[in-house]
């Protein structure tokens, strides 16, 4: 039996990958003048996670290229970092072109806002990223172990103060990049610096974190970021028109491992209230005291989520209040109400028009009738107000003036899309991760096979009534969460090659998770399972009871 305490566990070996990586630049520059292969060393791949890029492989060719012993069909995936998910024309437009000249001709947008393109090869990395810096786009802290792209509720309509939200935001996003030149040097420059020492990182040090780090910002009465997932959430508290503070929730995170009773999705704990201008002091206190005491040992317990629920909450907020010099005040009233998007057209009191179109597991493309990638392109065009990226994976299109409103409505009606949001409340409310065949990480289909699934329960929901019905349904590929299946009243999640466990009962409104009432399903297995449940919740639901809620009632989750 081990005696081993945590201070003396010997370090996970992605922590010698990061302190030796003289802050993040490895060998990277080489492994791309390399031109033997199409990927990088394993070293590399971990630290080029820092600088927004994924080694990827094409798993559905994996079996064939081995038999005619050739290396993977390897390929690089770039997140771009969009703080609270907000861009102009011109940048979406340089997206649009960077997908078809290097990537696979489509864009995914991400359920944390950020703009993915895959199947990027090695020789094309450089191009591409000196592309995006040209429009101030870039991908650096969009992955790895340090704070993500930062999420904000974008729809302006809702409240006076978003803008002032939406800044709060990007000051703090602005505030917990690394500091490191790694990413100018080897992308942008083409060379390294050579002599000195390497600079410092005031707030990461030379190990970063033990884990990545996720921030969302909430306006009531919208919970469309999933607040409560987030390692660091931020409420909105909104009085008398004015933009009070944020309440503070910490130690969400949904990721999780099958079969390893140690590791499970949990909710974000209330830990007080801030102003406005405490809040990049606090999520520097925050992010340092997990740098301090998260475990280093073992990945699968490295998140915030598991020091607080070691050391306790006001433990934390102790660390947290004495780091920032700041006395957090009691968490004040809020509502959520909703976490749709508002599909459609709305109107702001400026006289702007926004329009949000769904996009199905956030996948812009030309497919059959609907050209959603050609649409998009040409609203571009116009050069009229901004692009937002929604936390459920679909775009609105705002700051329309009353002319060019005409002119979009003409381009969504020409490319197939104006019934696009004409969905039932199920697929209106869907997610899904990538999954297979680029994501390493994939047990099972989640994307591509989705759509087909929803198919299915959408014939029974058109029998029983429900097709207007606000359903959330989410799927992934593994059990990490991407999507974040756990706070769905449907959650799937890939068990294995076909296979999925099945989670119900979670509140709409994202404030109470999921639980997992079957394992290794087929989807056929599932619609079997949901066929009667949907039936009984038509017939017996009481006024307006949620499907989650109703699972919970009658015993269906236990």
């Amino acid at each position: 039996m081990s005696t081993e305490t945590e201070s003396t566990k010997p370090h996970h070996a992605n922590e010698a990958i990061k302190a030796n990586s003289r802050n993040l630049r490895g060998t990277i520059a080489e492994g791309l003048d390399d031109q033997s292969t199409g990927g990088i060393s394993a070293d590399d791949s971990q630290l080029t996670k820092f600088h927004g890029l994924y080694l990827q492989d094409d798993r559905d060719v994996r079996i064939e290229r081995r038999r005619q012993k050739l290396e993977k069909a390897f390929s690089f995936l770039i997140r771009v970092r969009v703080s609270g998910g907000i861009c102009t024309p011109e940048q979406f437009a340089v997206i649009d072109e960077l997908a078809d000249l290097y990537g696979n001709g489509t864009i995914r947008l991400t359920t944390r806002q950020a703009f993915q393109i895959h199947g990027i090869l090695k020789g094309n990395l450089r191009p591409l990223v000196k592309r995006m810096d040209q429009v101030l786009l870039n991908s650096i802290g969009a992955c790895g172990d340090i704070n993500r792209n930062v999420m904000c509720h974008v729809h302006p309509e809702r409240s006076s103060v978003h803008r002032e939200v939406y800044e709060v935001a990007c000051r703090a996003a602005n505030h917990l990049l690394p500091r490191s030149r790694a990413y100018h040097e080897i992308w942008l420059e083409d060379e390294l610096v050579g002599g000195g020492e390497v600079e410092e990182e005031p707030i990461y040090g030379q190990t970063y974190l033990p884990r990545k780090f996720k921030i969302g910002v909430a306006i009531p009465p919208s919970n469309d970021v999933d607040v409560y997932s987030q390692d660091l959430g931020l409420i909105a508290v909104i009085e008398n028109g004015i933009l009070s503070g944020f309440n503070l929730v910490v130690g969400g995170g949904l990721g999780m491992s099958h079969g390893n009773a140690k590791t499970y999705p949990k909710l974000a704990l209330p830990m007080g209230f801030c102003t406005p201008e405490q809040v990049s002091a606090l999520a520097e206190a925050i992010v340092t005291t997990q740098r301090d005491h998260g475990d280093r040992s073992d990945r699968r317990h490295a998140r915030l989520k598991y020091t607080i629920e070691d050391k306790g909450l006001e433990w934390f907020k102790q660390q947290v209040e004495v780091r920032s010099g700041i006395k957090l005040g009691e968490e004040r009233d809020f509502r959520f109400e909703r976490i749709v998007d508002d599909y459609g057209w709305t109107q702001g009191a400026d006289g702007l028009w926004s329009y949000v179109l769904f996009i199905q597991s956030g996948r812009i493309a030309d497919r059959g009738d609907q050209r959603i990638k050609t649409a998009l392109r040409e609203i571009a065009t116009l050069r009229q107000g901004d692009f937002r990226l929604t936390p459920s994976q679909n775009i609105a299109v705002c700051g329309i003036d009353e002319p060019s409103k005409a002119a979009v409505e003409e381009i969504l009606e020409r490319n197939g899309l104006s019934a696009a949001n004409r969905q039932t409340g199920l697929r209106l409310n869907s997610m899904a991760c990538p999954a297979l065949p680029t994501c390493g990480m994939a047990l099972a289909e989640s994307e591509r096979q989705l759509p087909e699934f929803l198919d299915s329960l959408e014939r029974i929901l058109v029998e029983t009534g429900l097709q207007d019905e606000p359903i959330s349904i989410r799927s992934t590929g593994c059990p990490n969460g991407c999507a974040r299946p756990y706070l769905a009243e449907i959650g799937i999640v890939g068990k294995a090659p076909g296979k999925y466990n099945l989670f119900l009962g979670a509140d709409y409104l994202g404030s109470r998770l999921n639980r997992e009432v079957a394992a290794a399903q087929t989807p056929a297995q599932i619609l079997e399972r949901l066929d009667p449940l949907l039936r009984q919740y038509a017939a017996q639901r009481s006024d307006g009871e949620r499907f989650g809620d109703f699972c919970v009632r009658i015993g269906a989750v236990t």
